[in-house]
């Protein structure tokens, strides 16, 4: 199984752990700073993360979920340090709106597993995380200062994660190259809008964001939010209006 994950560098203290053998292609992120780690969601739970990060850094990690869906938290077993926000507690306490049966249908979709994985072995995270998290709280590493922007729409407690000092955001499942999905009842479309406008005025340098494609770029941020801008205007921006394609990315609401 050591070879589920795929470990790429962006600097000497940040890796990104993808899990390229599912559709989703799910990319959690470790930030190494000079006092404790943390890992930016924690993929399917299909295979032990915890022992590739312990590759990778020698220090306390905390985990921290950009949203709590299964697979961004599949591997917090591995971290008893786990931080959420207050928005979503509730789903890390028995009230998800899937059942298990759903999410293993998910988890095994397009899926090319390790052979010999079970799948009626795994489990849907549920837990009280360490610390609570709000907009504007920042996380000390040592020398790297993260800070948490609360950016709902494609969830109610959706997080995305800016380091002011290298230009990094972590946008979760706000913004990727693929579809973005808003149709769910527990996504928000309005505040969607809201939450790319507030990080479209940013000035990042780098965007790492939890699916798919890894050569994105900032001016996505400008074009998402112009086009979401632009369905609000045309009375377009809510559950039910349909797929609306624009070349490298989609949204169905």
């Amino acid at each position: 199984m050591s070879d589920w994950f795929t470990v790429d560098k962006i600097d000497p203290d940040t890796y990104i752990l993808s899990e390229y053998r599912h559709w989703e292609e799910t990319h959690c992120y470790l930030l190494n700073g000079s006092e404790s780690s943390l890992l930016i969601d924690t993929g399917l739970g299909i295979c032990n993360i915890g022992e590739q990060v312990m590759n990778l850094t020698e220090k306390h990690v905390s985990a921290v979920a950009t949203h709590i869906h299964w697979d961004h938290i599949g591997g917090h077993t591995y971290f008893p340090d786990f931080y959420a926000h207050k928005d979503e507690l509730n789903w890390l306490n028995g009230e998800f709106p899937l059942s298990l049966e759903q999410i293993k249908e998910m988890v095994m979709d397009r899926c090319d597993a390790p052979v010999g994985y079970d799948i009626d072995s795994y489990e849907f995270f549920q837990g009280s995380p360490t610390r609570i998290l709000e907009d504007g709280d920042e996380i000390d590493l040592g020398g790297r200062i993260i800070k948490v922007l609360h950016t709902p729409g494609h969830s109610p407690g959706h997080m995305c994660f800016w380091e002011e000092a290298r230009g990094y955001l972590f946008t979760g499942d706000l913004v990727y190259k693929d579809t973005l999905f808003a149709y769910y009842p527990s996504t928000d479309p309005q505040a969607y809008l809201t939450s790319l406008k507030k990080i479209a005025i940013l000035p990042v340098k780098q965007v790492f964001p939890a699916h798919h494609s890894l050569e994105i770029h900032p001016e996505i941020l400008i074009r998402m939010r112009d086009a979401f801008q632009n369905l609000d205007t045309g009375g377009k921006l809510h559950h039910g209006s349909g797929v609306f394609g624009y070349g490298d990315w989609a949204v169905w609401l």
